[in-house]
C-alpha cells in the first residue's frame, strides 16, 4: 500500500466532497455561526482568516462586515468551490489562499481576527497549528474557535473518536474543553468566553457527506447498538443511527 501523508489524506477526503460541504445545512447554519458572525458585525477594517475554511461558510459570513477575508484551506478543490460561491454571492472582498495550518504562509502579526470552525478536528498537529494561530495574529486582535468537543470522560469519549474515525480516516481527535484551554494557553492565548451547544447530526447524510464506506457505516451502526446505555442516552442516538453531538466556540485573545 503506498505510504500518504496526512495532508494528502485530509485533501482527498474533503476535495470531491467541496459542493457537499458548501451545501451542508449543518455547516451553513448554527448558532455557533451567529454567534461568530455577531462578534464582528460593524468591523469594517479588520483582516480575517478563516483557517481551515472548508465549505467557506465562515467567509461568506464575515465577509459583508470586514475588509477582508483570507479562505484557506488544504484543498484545492475546497477553495475553488469558495471562490466560485462567493462570486455568486458578491463577496468581491473574500480571497483564498492553500496551506496547512502548521507552516501558515503569511508574516507575523498579519490578522486582526483569526477564525476557525469545523477544522482543529483534522489538525496533524493541534498544538503547532495553534500556535500558528497565535504567530499570524496582531496584538490585541481576536481568535475564534469552534469545534466538536469529547466530553471529558473516558466511556463516552472513546465511543465518539471511534465512530469518528470509522466515518472519515482524516480525523485526528475531538478535544475536550480542558485540553482547548491548555493548549491554547502553551500556545501563547488567553482562553475567554465558551459557548456550548448540542448540535444534532442525520446518520445518513452525516456518512454521505465523507463517502463513508459501507462497511464503516455498519461497524458504526453496530458499535451504537451494543454501547451502554450511558453513552446512547449522552448522545442520543436514534434509531436510525442519527445522534447529538457536543460543539462549543471559544474566543481567545494572544498575550
Amino acid at each position: 500500500m503506498a505510504a500518504k501523508t496526512h495532508d494528502a489524506l485530509v485533501g482527498n477526503q474533503f476535495g470531491p466532497q467541496a459542493s457537499a460541504y458548501v451545501a451542508s445545512a449543518v455547516h451553513a447554519a448554527g448558532a455557533d455561526l451567529d454567534r461568530i458572525e455577531a462578534l464582528l458585525r460593524g468591523a469594517e477594517e479588520v483582516r480575517v482568516l478563516d483557517l481551515g475554511c472548508g465549505g467557506g461558510h465562515v467567509s461568506y459570513r464575515l465577509a459583508p462586515h470586514v475588509r477582508e477575508v483570507v479562505a484557506y484551506d488544504l484543498s484545492a478543490e475546497m477553495l475553488a468551490a469558495v471562490r466560485d460561491t462567493a462570486a455568486e454571492r458578491g463577496l468581491g472582498n473574500i480571497v483564498t489562499q492553500a496551506g496547512s495550518v502548521e507552516a501558515i504562509p503569511f508574516p507575523a502579526a498579519s490578522f486582526d481576527v483569526v477564525v476557525s470552525r469545523y477544522s482543529a478536528h483534522h489538525w496533524r498537529d493541534f498544538a503547532q497549528g495553534l500556535r500558528e494561530a497565535r504567530r499570524v495574529l496582531k496584538a490585541g486582535g481576536r481568535a475564534v474557535f469552534a469545534d466538536a468537543v469529547a466530553p471529558g470522560t473516558p466511556l463516552l469519549d472513546t465511543f465518539l473518536q471511534s465512530i469518528e474515525l470509522l466515518r472519515d480516516p482524516s480525523h485526528v481527535r475531538n478535544y475536550t474543553l480542558k485540553e482547548w484551554r491548555a493548549a491554547l494557553t502553551a500556545a501563547g492565548f488567553e482562553a475567554g468566553t465558551v459557548t456550548e451547544h448540542r448540535v444534532p447530526l442525520d446518520f445518513t447524510t452525516w456518512i454521505a457527506r465523507m463517502r463513508t464506506p459501507a462497511l464503516h457505516a455498519e461497524a458504526i451502526r453496530s458499535l451504537q447498538s451494543r454501547m451502554a446505555e450511558e453513552v446512547t442516552r449522552h448522545f442520543d442516538v436514534r434509531a436510525d443511527g442519527s445522534f447529538t453531538l457536543d460543539t462549543m466556540t471559544m474566543e481567545a485573545w494572544p498575550v
